[in-house]
């Protein structure tokens, strides 16, 4: 996607040859920072605190910090600890682990005078397989806005749709997932129109997609989290689009925390809620989500505390609670596949189940039992 004109993806690799480059999103909205990750700890820190997020860049960033660890030193044991510090970083998204075991079992029988060559080709193959998949998932959730679009009345102005968080290109390696949808119906021709939720307490809405969506032209609006099923309630929305860090086997979909009470809203004011997903986003060994995906808890000042632009242009970050107050912060909630409406993926749409998915992914048919 572009940025002032120009073609970025969310990593890639620095002029240098061995290093890969980031867009700082600590740094988003009001500043446009790229961050040259050139250690394994550097690709774990940019993970850990968010520099990089979303399950397929975590997925990616984890493959660079793989190659950048056998660029430091192409052992055996460096190998093995360089994979659980970057398993340690987040416990929900799936990819991360995913990406880490589809490099282990290549760098893991490699001779160790080929493993620094081998590891840069892995990450760099995982991170254009995820823009062939991401605008995949964009094409096949096209067909299904342009139906909707088409039942509307005649006269209609816009299409309404909302999200939560950040799916955009900004979470994976280019196109994004929910986003992937959205931009591909908007090239379309569809007149889209975006609410954005604004996904307290980090604000990926409001900072990152509302972001990204100006940047391409699409309308929007940032709302308040608690706005949509108001909206619902007065025919303001015509589907909801969310993405997901990991799907359960049975169709369960772990979002941002408030994606659960999104797909309820939906379901009662009959809102169509479907999510995005790439098919390493599927975890095969789950087989039911919403007691089996671990969530996440980060630290609470993410929710005491509040960063922002002043009026003399300073990036600040003030306390909005009282002095000793304690705060909880649940990072992701699960939504149960009976809400939602069907999943986008590269391979079609399904439904929400576990046959739905197998009949998109028949060779998982015997993983996990």
């Amino acid at each position: 996607m572009k940025v002032n004109g120009t073609p970025y993806r969310s990593i890639w690799p620095n002029k240098n040859g061995w290093s890969a480059d980031i867009i700082d999103q600590t740094r988003l909205p009001h500043e446009f920072i790229i961050k040259t990750l050139s250690s394994l700890q550097d690709a774990a820190e940019a993970i850990s605190v968010m520099r990089v997020r979303g399950a397929p860049l975590i997925g990616a960033t984890a493959a660079y910090g793989l190659a950048l660890a056998m660029h430091e030193d192409t052992t055996d044991e460096y190998l093995e600890r360089a994979v659980k510090t970057l398993l340690a970083t987040r416990p929900t998204a799936v990819n991360l682990r995913w990406a880490l075991s589809r490099m282990q079992q290549v760098l893991s029988v490699s001779p160790a005078g080929e493993r620094v060559t081998k590891a840069y080709a892995m990450a760099t193959k995982i991170c254009d397989e995820d823009v062939a998949i991401n605008h995949a998932i964009g094409q096949h959730a096209l067909g299904v806005i342009r139906d909707l679009w088409q039942q509307k009345p005649a006269g209609t102005e816009s299409f309404h749709i909302l999200t939560h968080c950040n799916a955009g290109w900004l979470a994976t390696v280019d196109w994004g997932t929910a986003l992937s949808a959205i931009y591909q119906a908007y090239d379309d021709g569809i007149p889209i129109h975006v609410w954005v939720d604004e996904t307290r307490p980090r604000n990926q809405g409001a900072a990152l997609t509302a972001w990204e969506l100006q940047s391409h032209g699409i309308e929007h609006d940032v709302i308040v989290d608690n706005a949509g099923g108001h909206l619902m309630q007065h025919g303001q929305v015509d589907m909801v689009i969310t993405g997901t860090d990991r799907t359960a086997r049975n169709g369960d979909v772990c979002n941002k925390i408030g994606t659960y009470l999104k797909a309820l809203a939906a379901f009662d004011n009959d809102v169509p809620f479907y999510v995005a997903l790439p098919g390493p986003t599927i975890d095969w060994q789950m087989r039911d989500g919403v007691n089996g995906i671990p969530i996440e808890k980060r630290d609470s000042v993410e929710v005491t505390h509040v960063t922002g632009k002043t009026a003399t242009g300073q990036i600040e970050s003030v306390q909005i609670t009282p002095d000793g107050v304690s705060a909880s912060n649940y990072a992701f909630d699960v939504t149960p596949a009976r809400l939602v409406t069907g999943l986008f993926t590269e391979r079609g749409v399904c439904d929400a189940s576990e046959d739905g998915l197998l009949g998109l992914y028949p060779e998982q048919a015997g993983s996990g039992l």
